[in-house]
């Protein structure tokens, strides 16, 4: 199989690691498949912020996850099954954002294409790490920290900027399962 498709196919979200670091010429490597995501009219709308401090860490830890469990109540009458089983990995997990992840990146944008090209890094991000046998996982929740003074500081987080990562990175002994995928709904003309 082409070695493309087949890391698309192959890539998953991680979210158990190991706690050894990862070596900074795999992360560089990662940011320049990044960086070479289009972009739309060749924008390239993106900084990168890479967290390995376990302070810093902490930090977004403790920021994220009252803004998470307050995103996670509407999941509790529209469905209380994965409400519960998310909680319950709050109550279980030291991190149950970042998943004590040893690098966190930031993918952060501004500009009328932001939305439409810092996808398209992350995404790079991810297929990146796969390659270079990491495990990775685009986690929503750990954007949610923002409103954290000092983090917007040590992220040099401008009023018009947005997180689009962030993405965890790190070694894994095993890479999951693949979730059971639904048929393309595919129209041809």
């Amino acid at each position: 199989m082409n070695t493309v498709l087949k890391a698309i196919a192959e890539r998953r979200a991680v979210r158990t690691y190991e706690s050894k670091p990862v070596h900074r010429n795999m992360i560089n490597k990662i940011i320049e498949a990044a960086n070479q995501a289009p972009s739309a009219m060749n924008s390239q709308p993106w900084r990168f912020v890479v967290v390995e401090d376990k302070e810093f860490h902490k930090k977004l830890t403790e920021a994220a996850i009252p803004q998470s469990r307050k995103r996670l109540e509407s999941f509790k009458n529209a469905n209380p099954e994965r409400y519960e089983a998310i909680m319950k990995r709050y109550d279980e997990l030291e991190d149950p954002i970042y998943y004590s992840s040893p690098v966190i990146i930031f993918v952060i944008g501004s500009g009328p294409f932001a939305d439409l090209s810092c996808p398209l890094a992350c995404q790079n991000i991810m297929l990146a790490a796969y390659s270079l046998g990491l495990g990775s996982c685009w986690v929503h929740f750990g954007s949610l920290v923002t409103d954290n003074e000092e983090i917007r500081k040590e992220l040099e987080f401008k009023e018009d900027e947005k997180i689009y990562g962030p993405i965890i990175i790190g070694h894994t002994q095993k890479f999951p399962e693949p979730p059971p995928k639904k048929e393309a709904h595919v129209k041809w003309i």
